[in-house]
């Protein structure tokens, strides 16, 4: 990977780190096609993988050195090449978490967008300047970034430049846990540990049904949420752990919010 991107197997865990800190890690071609094969490589090896940045913050977005000579048909192509890669994240059998600090704008929103959970530190905050920059998003915000905050929202992040601040972002429902300085590699290390423990038969309800299952009519939503159903809960682990569960041998759940 060149370098660009650290990757570290502990546990069942694949630790996948951008590491272009001196750029504060903009996304360049190079980055982007490291990252994809770190992906698709955590897909194959983990049960479940952490995003993080090196330096001082996860991700500035797109390296606009890169960008400015591309024509048309250019960019096409390297949105579409963004896509691909995060959906190697997104749509895989591995639930990915971003732990977020510092800048995490433009394409850096995109990616942590693509995740399936986020915590951010108190220094992360969160912006879409492409609107400032005479250019629109490419990397998959008018989707996944959309759907998290509303078009609403995301509009006028890009049409005045607003930026928000971690506490604001957990208001908004962009990140789901907002924890103390330098304790973003920690919690998320403590969720991947939940989620790996999973079985692979719910957390494939979780990552390929739910997300399809927005985009569907209620009844046919329903339909496919009790096929899931069925495949998950008649699989040899959910017979295992419903067993434990009414003979109490389960463990208690974890305190509310935590």
């Amino acid at each position: 990977m060149d370098g660009l991107v650290t990757f570290e197997l502990r546990d069942r865990i694949a630790w996948i780190g951008l590491n272009r800190p001196e750029k504060r890690n903009a996304i360049n071609d190079a980055l982007l096609e490291a990252l994809h094969a770190a992906a698709a490589r955590a897909q194959g090896e983990a049960r479940a993988a952490v995003i993080h940045g090196h330096g001082p913050c996860f991700c500035a977005g797109l390296d606009l050195a890169e960008h400015q000579a591309r024509d048309p048909e250019g960019v096409f192509t390297h949105s579409r090449a963004w896509h691909a890669a995060f959906s190697a994240i997104r749509r895989g059998r591995v639930p990915f978490i971003a732990a977020l600090h510092g800048p995490t704008v433009g394409g850096g929103l995109e990616l942590a967008a693509a995740c399936h959970i986020r915590v951010a530190e108190p220094s992360a905050f969160f912006a879409l300047p492409e609107g400032q920059r005479g250019i629109y998003v490419g990397g998959g915000a008018s989707v996944h970034v959309a759907r998290l905050l509303g078009a609403s929202r995301m509009a006028d992040m890009m049409l005045t430049g607003r930026v928000l601040d971690a506490a604001a972002a957990e208001r908004a429902g962009l990140v789901q846990y907002l924890v103390a300085e330098n304790e973003r590699l920690d919690k998320a290390g403590e969720l991947a540990t939940k989620v790996a423990a999973m079985a692979p038969l719910t957390v494939l309800g979780v990552l390929q049904a739910l997300p399809r299952i927005q985009d569907m009519s209620e009844d046919d939503g329903l339909f496919v949420e009790s096929m899931m159903a069925a495949l998950a809960q008649t699989g040899p682990e959910a017979a295992q752990r419903l067993a434990d569960f009414v003979e109490k041998r389960a463990a208690r759940l974890g305190t509310a919010g935590s």
